[in-house]
């Protein structure tokens, strides 16, 4: 697989070699939907609550007569029926939100979408990214020049220029191969990897 490598005008200058076990996979889109469906469940405090109907603070008094009013019986106004009463199921702190996905299973899905972005050309090479000093401008001036206005980047090593000047720079997120996400991949319109981060990609996913 050849992808494309872009200069500093974000112009196609040449041809890179990436390797085929990790850029020119069939796509399997149950396989990267499972994948990116897992990593959100996978991100989930569960850290919210709700109160059923032995928690809610209300009158254990009946609210009116059985008989004669018209309406229906009510024993307490903590019945779910009632507007402020207590929930039927409610949501609790321990639930679990994970979801178990193989080693085997997220390698391959990693790859499917990382060969999926570069038969649509959102995916490309550069030698570098790196900016003089860590000024957000710098590095929004950079992408500006390239064309770009959401983009990942995928880089072997980040100095702390390039860690300072994108941390706060919006539709821009700067990873070092380790940390490249599956939600991140699909989110971001354009996706571009060092050449030194093409054989960490390699040994992660291939």
């Amino acid at each position: 697989m050849q992808l494309e490598l872009l200069n500093d005008q974000g112009q196609a200058t040449a041809k890179v070699d990436a390797p085929d076990t990790v850029f020119a996979r069939d796509y399997n889109e149950a396989l990267v939907h499972q994948v990116v469906v897992a990593f959100q469940a996978n991100a989930r405090q569960g850290t919210r609550a709700q109160k059923d109907r032995g928690e809610v603070k209300h009158s254990t008094k009946k609210p009116f007569r059985q008989k004669g009013t018209g309406r229906a019986r009510a024993g307490m106004t903590s019945s779910p029926l009632w507007r402020g009463g207590g929930r039927i199921f409610p949501n609790r702190p321990d639930e679990n939100f994970s979801h178990k996905v193989n080693k085997k299973m997220y390698r391959a899905g990693m790859a499917s979408i990382l060969s999926q972005l570069a038969r649509d050309g959102r995916l490309a090479v550069v030698d570098s990214i790196s900016i003089d000093a860590p000024k957000t401008k710098l590095l929004a001036a950079k992408f500006k020049a390239m064309g770009l206005d959401s983009v990942m980047v995928i880089a072997d090593q980040i100095d702390d220029n390039l860690a300072l000047a994108s941390r706060n720079l919006a539709g821009v997120l700067v990873v070092e191969p380790r940390y490249a996400d599956p939600l991140s991949l699909v989110f971001y319109k354009k996706v571009l990897v060092t050449k030194g981060a093409i054989e960490q990609l390699k040994e992660m996913f291939a």
